[in-house]
């Protein structure tokens, strides 16, 4: 055990996976980096939950509930199977399939991604990933940082976990960002504080009092669900 973490410490902060991303290509959400939350089967939201930043949508024709009592905070709107949402859904699936072609930079498959700190890379879990406490993602000042995290079927955090950015590192803005590529589902803990744009094949769960900072809640096929949350997202036009 002692032996797997210090060839961890080692590959996070070795210079080679700085070059290796550098070839890869920024991930572009187009035409859906519009929207905060788009769900594929339905959006249902309880209690006080507040969007900001980006519309929330339907990509085909399902129903969006729970607003209000939530808030989608003007000029942002609820959006529900129209032209942009079907356009949105085009561009997340692309951008999705993208994602998954990136060679991954490390394998952390197996690992607990609570405690560590981690540079700009391309993170691989060939099965769940989990966090449990904090992930602190390092952009190093660099405008070009990526984080990139292909998750092989779901992704986990417990209660009261955290992922903090520090040094420029954020899920959008000034060219960096953060992408969680999820194959199956994603379930966020209760009174968690989450950073990144999430993108799943099938649901997403965010629990009770959970938050997701400059990033944005996209399913591809499945529904999104929502209990008294605040997603705030930088909006990007495109």
């Amino acid at each position: 055990m002692v032996n797997k973490n210090k060839t961890l410490v080692m590959l996070v902060v070795s210079p080679l996976g700085i070059r290796t991303l550098a070839s890869q290509v920024p991930i572009e959400l187009d035409s859906a980096s519009k929207f905060a939350v788009l769900g594929g089967t339905g959006v249902a939201s309880t209690g006080d939950t507040a969007v900001h930043g980006g519309d929330v949508g339907t990509s085909h024709g399902e129903a969006i509930t729970g607003f209000p009592p939530g808030m989608v905070i003007p000029p942002f709107e609820s959006r529900v199977g129209d032209a942009a949402t079907k356009q949105a859904h085009v561009d997340l699936v692309a951008a999705y399939n993208a994602a998954t072609r990136m060679k991954p930079t490390h394998d952390l498959s197996g690992q607990n991604l609570g405690g560590l700190t981690l540079l700009p890379g391309v993170y691989y879990f060939s099965a769940a990933a989990e966090l449990t406490g904090t992930l602190t993602l390092n952009g190093q000042n660099d405008p070009k940082a990526q984080f990139v995290f292909q998750v092989g079927t779901t992704l986990a955090t417990a209660e009261a976990s955290a992922v903090i950015s520090i040094n420029g590192a954020s899920s959008s803005g000034a060219g960096s960002s953060i992408f969680w590529l999820v194959a199956e589902s994603a379930v966020l803990g209760a009174d968690s504080a989450f950073e990144g744009n999430i993108l799943v094949q099938k649901d997403i769960t965010i629990n009770t009092d959970a938050s997701i900072r400059d990033g944005c809640v996209l399913a591809c096929a499945g529904a999104v669900n929502l209990n008294s949350n605040k997603i705030t997202k930088r909006f990007n036009a495109v």
